[in-house]
């Protein structure tokens, strides 16, 4: 899955895809590299982000769907908006990809419940304005398996097949390096818990600076090395920003398996 954040204030490319024609280049350059999956995000979630008008979010990644859509990719929504959620899918997105695991918009779940899109459940502890002030749990993994469950039992409540869900345990929303590292380590025992499809983001994040002391720009081999750790626990989806790298990472991983 490669990452296109078409907002001004990302953390790790803010403003370079804000143009649409840019971003869908850049999501074809992406899907030429190996990318079978483009994630369109016109909202910002890293650490302290403030949120962004429906208007404005609408604005930013509409063009950007329905210009990869035409140009025939795979796209993944990036929003817990539902009315974004909504036009997206019907623009073409055939993945939603919410970073509250349709908590944030009440309409969130009777919208991915009417449409037959897949959906990513991410785990969040608290939200982008506060999750990194001070995050603790008693057993990291146990309860991100545990908060998954209990959404992935909503989704079915809601009339959603199991078969459209994937889950995501949400490296840097809310955790420490030390939370991050256990979760990674224990890829293979949520999916085997969860019995579903795993996604993983951990593409340049600040755990990877805080592990390497790497700068933002200099994380992509860091971070490849790193998802070489979920790879081999049996991860499904890989979302990176150096698509070629990590297809590389993939290879690797899918020969020692």
């Amino acid at each position: 899955m490669g990452v296109l954040n078409c907002t001004p204030n990302s953390f790790s490319d803010g403003g370079q895809f804000i143009n649409v024609a840019k971003a869908v280049a850049h999501g074809l350059a992406m899907q030429r590299a190996g990318a079978d999956i483009i994630d369109i995000g016109g909202e910002s979630t890293r650490p302290g982000a403030a949120p962004v008008a429906l208007d404005e979010e609408l604005a930013r990644v509409l063009p950007c769907v329905d210009g990869l859509v035409a140009a025939g990719c795979t796209v993944s929504i990036d929003s817990s908006k539902a009315e974004v959620i909504r036009q997206a899918v019907a623009a073409g997105a055939t993945m939603i990809n919410d970073v509250s695991a349709l908590t944030a918009d009440s309409a969130s779940m009777a919208v991915a419940a009417d449409c037959t899109a897949d959906i990513c459940l991410m785990h969040m502890q608290g939200d982008p304005t506060t999750m990194q002030y001070a995050p603790h749990y008693d057993d990291p993994l146990t309860e991100v398996i545990e908060y998954l469950r209990q959404r992935v039992e909503a989704c079915l409540a809601a009339g959603i097949s199991r078969q459209r869900l994937l889950v995501d345990p949400g490296i840097g929303f809310g955790k420490t390096v030390a939370h991050n590292l256990a979760l990674l380590r224990g890829c293979s025992t949520m999916r085997t818990v969860l019995e579903l499809p795993l996604l993983i983001g951990l593409s340049r994040k600040s755990f990877l600076g805080q592990v390497t002391g790497l700068p933002v720009e200099q994380r992509d081999h860091a971070s490849a090395l790193m998802a070489m750790v979920p790879l081999l626990g049996g991860c499904d989806i890989i979302r990176v920003h150096a698509v070629a790298l990590h297809r590389q990472a993939c290879k690797i991983a899918a020969a020692l398996e």
